[in-house]
């Protein structure tokens, strides 16, 4: 408060201020009466005591005795004694003292004015005399006859008299003092006041406060009316003015008596609580809430609101329509293109604007967007949806192809791209003219109004939808019709995106079958089956094969490319082919996956210099052999799950067969795993869609798979089935390819081998064992051919090969010669001339087989040669 920034504040400041000055003033005044006052007394006094004593007997006789001071002195001292004065001087006509206080002054001069007494009349003055400052009265002494003989004065200093006023002073002062102390004391409660009912607020907030209530005031479009407890109109604004039809001079009269409605004017005068009670005041609805304003320690009276529930209303249906329309919208976007399936998206978008926006809505399609394709405009329409609040309606169904005239509304939204509204179609003659009959039935039916929008995204037109009304009498606005072509410019997006999918997923598809086995080849080593399923969100880049090799052994390869789409189809198209080409080798696992790597790591360095292609990443593999000889299989992998094994006992394990890296990475070697596999084992390859998903780890699916594969069945086709039902209830992320294979073994009786030594007189020896065997196995057709081979096989092995020589022979579905010898070093294939003596026994070879070639062994090397066996 004493800060002076508030009202209260300067309010006080200023009360206190102006009773200072009045204190100050009274003072003052009081001092000046005072000593005014005790001016006026000395002026009378001296001037009564100087006639008393001017008059006094024997004053005369006195002044004319030869000593007057004498006679007089006494007289005087008694006098100024007594009358409380301070000096009584007796003077000659000359002006001589004959009496004074101080003896040394008589016989001097008087100081004053004596002229006027000497005439006869008193004199009083103010004057500096010997004695200081003083008010002195000087009267003529006058005998018998009237002549004046001398003069006698009187007077007080003005220290005496100041003494007077000085006396009085203190009391003085302190009654101003207690007027002071009241009249701050009675400030500060009135500023204390003051400052509770402003808030602390200043002058200039203040005004600018009760200028921004007031605007406000009567800014809102609500009434606002103040009453006072006795029922008399405080405040009412102009909205309340409007509202209620107030009179101008309402404020200060009494709400009964203003004009209002009895009903209105009882609430306003009774003060009680109303929340949104509706009165009828003309024709307008108002809703009216009351509370009271005495409920804080504020004054008594009470508060009214008052809102036009008729406008209200208007606007809150219009507010109303514009939040549905907005829902839709939001809902169009998060609603429509859920899958990547044109038809479905097609249904989505009729799905929602039924019936919220329309009655009925169809969607019409040309038919190459529903492949994947581009539209063509000279190509019909396939009715794709169709969803109304009926199915009785006589639309033209679902999958049913059209061909929309050009002044049909249809026809007319495709030629121009833009939307059209028919807001009644009885009198729309062009709509009429595409079916006349049908148009006729959907008249009859109650369906009067249509809007039409093309399908357009970007310069493409891939259909119409049409929007239909019957329920609801108004007919569409252009309104709706701009709502209608926001919606379908959203789902023309996801139509389109679905159309791409579906060109992009044929194309990936078609590509993925031509690159995927589409028959398995004849073997007779392994018994297989196999599954491939493609994950949901398209082809991927998941492959197998089953490739036979020489000496009756067959590869089976797995691999797997990270992702989805042309891409990944591609890439695994490459990685299998480049895995054909290395089997043809006859290299072991491990070397086959190290070529595979190093091809991978070329082909990630070319994709790099392309700006706009992408590198094979997680590209994995798994790469088996297996002898039906031997039974032995040797197994290596690049980054791929182990494969599974189940023994003929049902027993299933997970070999241990070192993981290596994934392809195209490098630097780290591969290594191959050998294992010896019992007749009838099940080898079970697969990708990592089998043992991984979102809901399982690759420790978790590995543990299902080992469950569902020890209650499997013994053929392999039994053991995918139950491996896919117990793994996948539905289609997943990831593809999945599955293979199968259950081990067969060679009969013994099916397999001959011979040593050879070192000398070429043991080849007629060879001849005649083979011609034997072939004998035994009925084979007797194939003899000549196989002894001439063999003859070949074995001299070249003498003669350019090394120690130990070994032929082998097996019965399979071709008829195998294999000579082994203990050299690396490789024969080749040449055209001798004429005069050559040598150098034609391959080409023989190579002629009378139908496949040969050398497979390398740690410790030297095969030469094989393949028969096909005679007809039955």
């Amino acid at each position: 408060m004493l800060s002076g920034r508030s009202v209260a504040g300067q309010v006080f400041v200023l009360h206190l201020v102006i009773v200072l000055l009045l204190v100050v003033a009274a003072v003052v005044a009081l001092v000046l009466q005072v000593r005014r006052d005790s001016t006026q007394e000395a002026r009378n006094r001296s001037l009564a005591v100087a006639e008393t004593f001017a008059n006094s007997p024997g004053i005369v006789e006195a002044l004319g005795s030869p000593d007057p001071t004498a006679v007089l002195q006494p007289h005087a001292e008694a006098v100024r004694e007594r009358a409380d004065v301070d000096f009584v001087v007796v003077l000659n006509t000359d002006g001589i003292r004959y009496t004074h206080p101080r003896p040394d002054r008589i016989g001097k001069q008087f100081v004053g004015t004596i002229e006027p007494a000497l005439a006869g009349e008193q004199v009083v003055e103010e004057i500096d005399g010997t004695i200081g400052e003083l008010v002195q009265a000087v009267v003529p002494v006058e005998d018998a006859d009237g002549t004046v003989v001398g003069l006698v004065s009187a007077g007080i200093t003005t220290e005496h008299v100041g003494g007077a006023a000085e006396n009085q002073l203190p009391l003085v002062l302190g009654a101003a003092a207690v007027a002071l102390a009241l009249a701050t004391g009675g400030a500060a409660l009135v500023s204390r006041r003051l400052l509770r009912q402003t808030h602390g607020l200043g002058p200039h907030e203040m005004t600018r406060m009760y200028e921004h209530h007031d605007a406000v005031l009567h800014a809102v479009r609500e009434g606002v009316v103040i009453v006072d407890g006795d029922g008399t109109l405080m405040l009412a604004n102009d909205e309340a003015h409007r509202l209620l039809g107030l009179p101008e001079d309402g404020e200060g009269r009494h709400v009964l008596d203003i004009g209002l409605d009895p009903g209105t004017a009882e609430l306003l005068s009774s003060g009680r609580v109303a929340t949104d009670e509706v009165h009828l005041v003309g024709d307008r609805l108002l809703a009216v809430n009351q509370r009271p304003t005495d409920r804080a320690g504020g004054p008594p009276g009470s508060v009214a609101t008052v809102r036009d529930s008729t406008e209200l209303r208007a606007l809150s249906g219009r507010a109303e329509a514009a939040r549905e329309r907005l829902n839709m919208l939001y809902d169009a976007g998060v609603g429509i293109g859920t899958s990547l399936d044109v038809t479905r998206t097609a249904e989505e978008l009729a799905e929602l604007a039924v019936p919220r926006f329309a009655d009925f809505v169809t969607v019409d399609l040309f038919e190459p967007v529903l492949a994947g394709g581009h539209p063509d405009a000279a190509t019909v329409l396939r009715r794709t949806a169709m969803t109304g609040i009926r199915k009785d309606a006589p639309l033209y169904p679902v999958n049913e192809t059209i061909r929309f005239i050009g002044s049909s509304p249809q026809g007319r939204s495709l030629a121009t791209g833009r939307a059209l509204l028919e807001p009644r179609l009885s009198d729309a003659p062009g709509w009429r003219a595409q079916d006349l009959e049908r148009s006729g039935q959907v008249v009859d039916y109650g369906i009067h109004s249509l809007i039409t929008v093309p399908l357009r995204a970007g310069a493409l037109v891939l259909g119409v939808v049409s929007f239909w009304r019957s329920e609801k009498p108004e007919p569409f606005d252009a309104e709706e019709r701009a709502l209608a072509e926001e919606l379908v410019a959203r789902a023309a997006v996801s139509i389109d995106n679905a159309r791409r999918y579906t060109r992009e997923h044929s194309m990936a598809v078609t590509l993925q079958r031509s690159l995927l086995p589409r028959t398995l080849p004849e073997q007779t080593a392994l018994e297989i089956a196999y599954r491939y399923l493609p994950a949901q969100a398209g082809v991927g880049g998941d492959w197998f094969d089953v490739l036979p090799l020489s000496g009756a052994r067959v590869a089976l390869v797995v691999g797997d490319v990270v992702g989805h789409g042309l891409h990944a189809a591609a890439t695994m198209g490459r990685l299998r082919t480049a895995v054909h080409n290395f089997s043809a080798l006859d290299l072991p696992p491990d070397e086959l996956l190290a070529l595979l790597d190093e091809m991978v790591a070329r082909i990630d360095q070319d994709e790099a210099q392309e700006e706009h292609s992408a590198p094979v990443t997680g590209a994995t593999c798994l790469y088996a052999v297996y002898d039906p000889v031997s039974r032995h299989c040797a197994v290596a992998r690049a980054g791929h799950p182990p494969p599974a094994l189940v023994r003929p006992d049902g027993g299933v394990e997970f070999p241990d067969v070192p993981a290596g890296p994934p392809l195209g990475l490098g630097g780290l070697p591969f290594e191959t795993a050998g294992l010896e596999l019992p007749e009838g084992s099940r080898l079970v390859l697969y990708t990592d869609g089998l043992v991984e998903d979102r809901r399982h780890d690759i420790d978790e699916g590995l543990e299902l798979l080992r469950e569902a594969l020890s209650r499997a069945g013994d053929s392999p086709e039994d053991t995918c089935r139950v491996v896919l039902e117990s793994r996948r209830p539905g289609r997943a992320g990831d593809d999945i390819a599955l293979l199968v294979a259950r081990t067969r073994a060679l009969a013994a009786d099916r397999i001959a081998q011979w040593p050879v030594p070192a000398d070429p007189a043991a080849v007629g020896e060879v001849r005649a064992a083979v011609a034997r065997k072939l004998a035994e196995w009925r084979l007797d057709e194939l003899a000549f051919t196989t002894e001439l081979i063999l003859s070949e096989l074995v001299t070249n092995a003498i003669r350019h090969g090394g120690a130990p020589i070994r032929v082998r022979v097996l019965h399979d579905r071709n008829l195998i010669c294999e000579v082994y010898d203990g050299s690396s070093t490789s024969p080749h294939l040449r055209y001798a001339t004429m005069t050559d003596e040598g150098g034609r026994g391959l080409f023989l070879v190579a002629q009378l087989a139908e496949r040969w070639g050398t497979r390398y062994l740690p410790t030297g090397k095969v030469i094989w040669a393949e028969q096909p066996l005679p007809g039955p």
